[in-house]
This record gives C-alpha cells, structure tokens and sequence, in this order.
C-alpha cells in the first residue's frame, strides 16, 4: 500500500479543472450515496487488464483503446453501444492479422463524463458562462441553468455507466464476439467505402481459416476464446470525488482499488507532481494511464513514473503520448531515452487526436492525415530507438458522423455541418477508424519484416 495514502488524501492537495460546486452540501449527500452503490468494475478484472498490458510493454500485444471524446446522456442508447462495439472489433480484428499480435481492447466508455477544458469560461453573443465540462458535471446548452454544476448528475452518469457495461459485457460474452460474426459486423454506411472492400476480403480469409479449424475439430463450441474477448473500459479520472465513492478495498488482497472503470488515466492538465490527481493514482492498483503533451520535460517524466509506479510494474502504468503531427519527432525521442536509460517498464500508446485540433468553417475539427501523420511518425521513432510502440488511443464513434477532414472517402470541410453531433472534441468515424486500423496494420506488418530480415542477415 502506498505510504501516507488513503482514497480522501487528495483533498489536501492542491487541484486542477474541478469545478466549484455551489451546493456542498449536496455534492457531499451524493458522493456518500455513490460509495453505498455497487461497483462498477471488479479488482480481478483490472488485475486481468494489468497482466495483458504487461504483455503490450513487453513488446508480445498491441493496445487498442477508444472511444467518445465525452460521453453524453442524451445519445445513450443500444444501438449507439452496439455500432461502436462492433467498430471496435473490426478494427481490433484487422489489427490482430496485420501485426500477428493479440490485441488488448480498452474503451473510453462507460464512464468518460469529465472534460477538462482550457478555459473557466465560454462566451457567446458577448455573454459569459462557465465551460461545459462534460454531462457529469454541467448541461451543453449555453444557459445560466444549465451551466451551474450539479452533483445530481454523477447519480445519471453512474446509471448510464452501469447500464453500458452490462450491455458491453453482454456483446463481449455472449455470442456476439464470436469469430463466425466477423462479416456481421459490417457496418451499413462502411460497405460501400474502399475499407468495406478490404475489411470484406480480410473477413473472407479469416472465415476460410475458421473453416480450416471448424475441419479439424476446432469450434466455437469447445474453444471459447474464438466466441469470447476480453473487454475493459477506461476513462480519466478528473471528478475525483466521484472516484473517491468508488474506491474499494479488494477483499482477496486488501488493496484499492478504483472500481468505476478498469482503467484511468490522468490528463495532460492534471499531471502535476504534488497535485492532487497525482495523489489520488498513486494509491490505486489499476493500470493506469498519464497522458504526455509537448510541455512535459524527461526528468518530469521520470519522477511522475516513481511516483505512480515506484515497484516498476511491467502493466501498470501507459504513457499515452499526445504531442501533434509537427512536435512528435522533437518531444518523443527525449522521453523514451530517459525511460529506457532509467530501466522503466511502460507502454508507450499514441494519442494522435488532441495535438492536431484546428478550426475550420468555425467546427473544431482533426484532419485524417495529421492524425495518420503522427501515428506513422511514433512507429519510426520507436523502431529507431529500438523500442515497442505498444498501442493507440483514438477518439471514435460508430456513427457516420462528419467531425475529421480526410480520409478514403474524404470529408471536406464543408461536410463538417452535415454530422457534427460531438459534445465536445471532433471524432473519427467507424470508416475512418477502420482505414486508420488498416494502414496500421500495415505499418506494423511491414516492421515486422523489416525485423525478420534483420535476424535473418
């Protein structure tokens, strides 16, 4: 157990983008009531994310993780769910084949509520309110109202959260995962593009294959990871006093643990070393994550490992790497030769999305190739330096949505007003994000030749 630490001990740290609640009384009513709840998550599953992540920072799997930029309580719902699950497993089954490596497969769902933003305040038509700071905290509509923090909403989000993790658990293993679906999970709007070509052709193989071992004895029925996976959700860790209500003592170890997601990770505004966020990870026994911007310095970089991961735990701790498409090959080398020179087991995960935000037509919006830019950028500076570039952590949607310029089948920045349903940051769409997954494949297919060939002399 980390010295000098217990779940309320961020309180006496100081603390970034937290809200100022009006009602302390009733944010105090609530967060009581929410530690009553039953957990969301349990200690043996993030203990099963943790050892499959051991393996990505090993360099022997790859780590997949997306989702909402922030989830809202008004497009809850089954098919929404449904439609980003079955993107996901199309993405994560291009991957597997491509890099020949299992996939670890971790959400932003089920709990990504809390944005941080860059200012306290939002102006419009030269009136001033507070920032939307995701559905747990305040309304998006731009009213006095709706903008006052209400502690009533962490009571939805926990609801909503339950509810999308007994229907992910549900798809994940119950049938739907299966194998023998993989053409099933075509989605409508993809099968008309060129990555519903090739992610077609790809099924048919991988079918041919399922065939091949159906002949010889190897079924769904007596095997079930071929109708089964392993699912986690993630999310960061902003309101930390809802996570606080959440943080349980694993009853098999006597360890705490965050029970209202697999995973958390802390954001590129909230990582300073004597803060609060710092405070409240450092307890934890989950894998977490730290989120990496162009500001953070090695010697930074490496204090914040001790601090989070003083047993240097292969597994436990993500460096979830976000610096933008022109910064990425001054800021990433620095880092990973400081970890590697200080012995330090992490997974080094690409965020290409926050660092490549512009503005066009007056939507925030990412275009496809800086997004791919940086991507590909990570993957050379990693095999330069001899390192395994472990993962991608994506902004996505199932949607046919119209937030990122770009792509196969290119969104211009005149469609940005057709689709632009984001509450927050723009995202990619399932077409997008397949195409994204098969030119990684693809990357990471070609490293491992180029690999080969160097053993091989």
């Amino acid at each position: 157990m980390a010295q000098n630490w217990t779940p309320s001990s961020w309180r006496q740290k100081p603390i970034q983008q937290v809200p100022e609640f009006p009602d302390k009384a009733a944010l105090a009513a609530t967060e009581a009531q929410l530690a009553t709840f039953p957990p969301l998550v349990f200690a043996g599953e993030a203990r099963r994310l943790k050892k499959q992540l051991a393996s990505v920072a090993e360099g022997n799997a790859f780590l997949l993780q997306g989702g909402d930029c922030a989830e809202s309580f008004v497009e809850h719902g089954a098919d929404n769910i449904r439609d980003f699950f079955r993107s996901f497993l199309q993405m994560a089954v291009v991957l597997t084949y491509g890099a020949q490596l299992p996939v670890v497969k971790v959400g932003r769902i089920a709990g990504q509520f809390a944005k941080p933003r860059s200012s306290n305040v939002e102006v419009q038509g030269g009136v001033e309110l507070p920032s939307y700071r995701g559905d747990i905290i305040n309304g998006i509509e731009f009213s006095p109202e709706s903008r006052i923090p209400d502690p009533e909403r962490q009571m939805m989000a926990y609801r909503q959260s339950a509810a999308t993790l007994n229907l992910l658990r549900a798809f994940a293993m119950g049938g739907y995962a299966n194998l023998e679906n993989v053409h099933k999970w075509m989605l409508g709007f993809v099968k008309d593009s060129p990555q519903g070509e090739r992610y077609r052709k790809l099924a048919d193989r991988i079918s041919e294959t399922m065939d091949f071992m159906t002949a010889i004895g190897i079924t769904a029925e007596n095997q079930p990871s071929l109708r089964e996976t392993d699912f986690f959700t993630s999310h960061e860790a902003l309101l930390l006093g809802y996570e606080e209500a959440f943080t349980r003592v694993d009853s098999t170890s006597g360890d705490w643990y965050a029970t209202s997601g697999h995973m958390l990770w802390i954001g590129d505004r909230t990582r300073q070393l004597d803060h609060a966020h710092v405070e409240y990870f450092r307890g934890i026994k989950n894998p977490i994550g730290l989120k990496c911007g162009p500001s953070l310095q090695a010697d930074n970089l490496i204090e914040l490992i001790d601090a989070l991961n003083p047993a240097n735990e292969a597994g436990r701790l993500t460096l979830i790497c976000r610096f933008g498409h022109d910064k990425v090959a001054e800021s990433l080398p620095k880092l990973i030769r400081a970890v590697e020179r200080e012995g330090k087991k992490v997974v080094w995960s690409c965020d290409p999305m926050h660092g490549n935000t512009i503005t066009l037509n007056n939507y925030k919006t990412r275009p496809f190739e800086r997004i791919l830019s940086e991507v590909e950028s990570f993957f050379q500076i990693h095999r330069a330096e001899g390192t395994h570039p472990g993962g991608i952590h994506i902004e996505m949607t199932g949607k046919d949505v119209t937030e990122c310029t770009g792509g196969a089948r290119a969104v211009t920045a005149g469609d940005l007003q057709d689709r632009y349903h984001t509450h927050c940051d723009p995202r990619l769409n399932a077409d997008q994000a397949l195409e994204l997954a098969f030119l990684l494949a693809e990357r990471m297919k070609s490293g491992r030749d180029e690999k080969r060939m160097v053993v091989n002399g």
